[in-house]
């Protein structure tokens, strides 16, 4: 299993969120440009960054920082973040980033996305999934920042992309995000029983080597985290069976 660092950008600078709640940010006195050789000096081999401004308020804030982290040699982004248009998508794939993530749009414009997996290929395109779990524990989808709640699972979000082809999918428990409170294992155990074929990136709750230890033994692809890197509670020995370069 692959440990992706995230960074995930508003205003212009490094911050995490508590529960996808923009109200509960956290800064960090640290700029991209720096965060991104930090853990490309850990040995990553990829990097996950998030335009959280493109995300709430469709106006993509950070992409120029975004085009400037995808010009480093060594280390490969993948972003997103309120990506809804050719356009957009075409603007990152050639500043660099090697894969965008696509949220929102996949639930609100599926044959859209579906296009846009088969005209960049599988291997370009992340879909991701963000959820809340209901009473009955069952995985909903949220949109727009995750501000907005859906009907639908992500089981019937996941399974129209298919036919498609559909590779790689990004679950975050919102419930879980930036909470350093431990992953949600039933919810990626589920995960790869439904859709054993597909790649599974786990985001929200990993606080400790005990928790990517947990992950890689259920057998999802890779695993995202934010806060417990930029607050440095996992030692590096312990990060370096995750990081495939180091």
């Amino acid at each position: 299993m692959l440990l992706i660092p995230a960074i995930d950008l508003l205003g212009g600078r490094c911050v995490r969120l508590l529960h996808g709640d923009f109200a509960a940010e956290r800064r960090y006195d640290v700029s991209p440009h720096d965060l991104l050789a930090h853990y490309k000096a850990l040995g990553t081999p990829w990097l996950h960054v998030v335009d959280l401004d493109g995300a709430r308020d469709k106006t993509p804030v950070n992409r120029t920082i975004i085009a400037e982290l995808a010009t480093q040699k060594g280390v490969r982004l993948q972003a997103g973040g309120g990506l809804r248009g050719r356009a957009e998508i075409d603007a990152l794939l050639r500043s660099g980033v090697a894969r965008v993530v696509i949220g929102s749009a996949a639930i609100k414009a599926p044959d859209q996305v579906i296009g846009w997996i088969r005209q960049y290929g599988p291997d370009r395109v992340t879909l991701a999934f963000d959820v809340r779990l209901d009473e009955a524990g069952t995985p909903l989808c949220s949109i727009d920042g995750w501000q907005k709640a859906s009907s639908i699972t992500l089981w019937e979000a996941v399974d129209g992309f298919i036919p498609a082809g559909l590779e790689r999918v990004l679950c975050t428990d919102i419930g879980r995000d930036g909470a350093l409170n431990g992953p949600n294992l039933d919810l990626y155990r589920e995960a790869l029983r439904r859709f054993p074929a597909l790649a599974w990136q786990a985001s929200g709750g990993v606080r400790d080597a005990a928790d990517l230890h947990a992950l890689a033994e259920i057998g999802v692809e890779a695993t995202i985290s934010g806060r417990a890197l930029l607050e440095d509670r996992i030692a590096l020995s312990e990060l370096t069976p995750f990081l495939r370069d180091a």
